[in-house]
């Protein structure tokens, strides 16, 4: 995390908890020449939108006061989905055997998607079972690690 992300997420976490949730992550973010700062959140029983407007409105005035961003930003909170990536340990503790998506930087076989089974996490390594087979990601591999959602 960076150090604005780092602080947002100190000054968002009681907020969030406060409002029966759990703080996912915390993006900054350019896209399209604008930055964007997005709270993700949680709860058991799924998220609302008026649990991010709560949020949101809570948030605004901490963030004003705190300025932990010197230029303007569009301010966003969300659900961290059913799809949700997942960054830190805890997250791969969480979701271990859960059905993920690696995505890497390069192609490995003629493939830069991989959807298994998660069946490990050792110090950034992404242990996956697919097909039968345990295939391991080293952190400079990866792109992105995603719980997989089929319909």
């Amino acid at each position: 995390m960076s150090k604005i992300t780092e602080r947002v997420f100190e000054l968002a976490k009681p907020v969030v908890e406060e409002e029966g949730c759990s703080l996912w992550d915390v993006e900054y973010l350019r896209e399209a020449g604008t930055w964007y700062l997005r709270i993700y959140i949680d709860k058991e029983g799924g998220v609302s939108i008026d649990d991010c407007e709560r949020i949101s409105r809570r948030l605004d005035p901490i963030l004003d006061e705190a300025d932990p961003i010197p230029e303007s930003y569009v301010f966003e909170v969300g659900s961290a989905g059913a799809d949700r990536e997942l960054k830190r340990p805890s997250d791969f503790a969480q979701f271990m055997d859960a059905e993920i998506e690696v995505k890497l930087y390069k192609p490995l076989d003629g493939s830069k998607s991989f959807v298994g089974r998660l069946a490990g996490y050792e110090e950034g390594t992404v242990v996956l079972d697919w097909r039968g087979k345990e295939l391991r990601f080293a952190p400079a591999q990866i792109a992105q690690v995603r719980l997989y959602v089929s319909f």
